[in-house]
């Protein structure tokens, strides 16, 4: 009988040896396909970041290119008809500024005055950090020269300003300006 379990022991434990054997061999096999895959990946995860946008200055998006005229609005209201300020000889002006905080004013196609210049130059800055553009003559007549920076971006000039009136009450207007 002794002879009889040590046989089917022996056999149980060259059944598991191969068990073990095969399960190993398995495992090394997933182990060499799976290293290549593991490399890989901590490869292309190590590549060189992407550098972040590059935030550009008011400066910067103030001067890139010209600005017109797009519209006006008073309280939501649109206001980019109303005669004066907004008459049809200032609305096709150009605005070009310069970084050295100069620029021209061209009148356009249309000329309020035939003996007006094509262009006159502007001086032009920001005060208080940068939320008041400051322009040498007034955009508009009777608008004034400081204007509140409501908002500059990639293309639109947006700026309000007090217009007031020779009578009636004073109104706030937003203008946005366009390339």
């Amino acid at each position: 009988k002794r002879h009889y379990f040590s046989s089917i022991y022996a056999l149980y434990l060259k059944k598991r040896m191969l068990i073990l054997c095969s399960q190993s061999f398995f495992m090394k096999k997933q182990f060499a396909f799976l290293l290549p895959v593991i490399v890989l990946v901590l490869f292309v995860s190590c590549g060189k970041d992407e550098e972040p946008p590059v935030v550009k200055t008011k400066t910067q998006l103030l001067t890139q290119g010209t600005w017109k005229f797009k519209s006006a609005s008073a309280g939501g209201v649109d206001v980019s008809n109303r005669v004066p300020p907004f008459i049809p000889c200032r609305k096709d002006n150009i605005l070009t500024f310069t970084a050295a905080g100069g620029g021209t004013l061209d009148e356009g196609p249309t000329k309020c005055a035939s003996g007006d210049p094509q262009t006159s130059p502007v001086i032009w800055s920001f005060l208080t950090n940068e939320t008041i553009l400051r322009v040498s003559a007034p955009l508009f007549p009777s608008t004034g020269n400081d204007y509140t920076l409501v908002s500059l971006s990639e293309t639109e000039l947006v700026v309000s300003i007090e217009y007031a009136p020779i009578v009636g009450p004073t109104f706030l207007f937003t203008i946005i300006f366009s390339h």
